[in-house]
């Protein structure tokens, strides 16, 4: 089993910055991709960024060029610098470990973005 804890989330004003962490524990050996999702009220859960094990990232097209992902393998730990926040990036933001055949999930951190 893995164990993800976000942290990082919080009330930012638009074109602010923010930076997520997400740590992860147990079976980390496992884990081929991290990934980064989110959460809008009333919206179906998005794609933001992906991360391989070999440090190759994705970028839904509404992040590129503002959002960053990054690891640190030495801590088990995956990074989103979030950088020119829009309102439209508040949601709730899921920290993913995806290992075959289960994905893990973390709680969850809340981003706020006022306008």
């Amino acid at each position: 089993q893995v164990h993800l804890v976000e942290s990082g989330g919080g009330f930012v004003q638009a074109g602010g910055s923010l930076r997520l962490s997400c740590a992860a524990s147990g079976s980390v050996f496992s884990i081929s991709t991290m990934g980064w999702y989110r959460q809008a009220p009333e919206k179906q859960r998005e794609l933001v960024a992906t991360i391989t094990r070999g440090g190759t990232t994705n970028y839904a097209g509404s992040v590129k060029g503002r959002f960053t992902m990054s690891r640190d393998n030495a801590k088990n730990t995956v990074y989103l610098q979030m950088n020119s926040l829009k309102p439209e990036d508040t949601a709730v933001y899921y920290c993913n470990a995806r290992t075959f055949p289960v994905d893990y999930w973390g709680q969850g951190t809340q981003v706020t973005v006022s306008s």
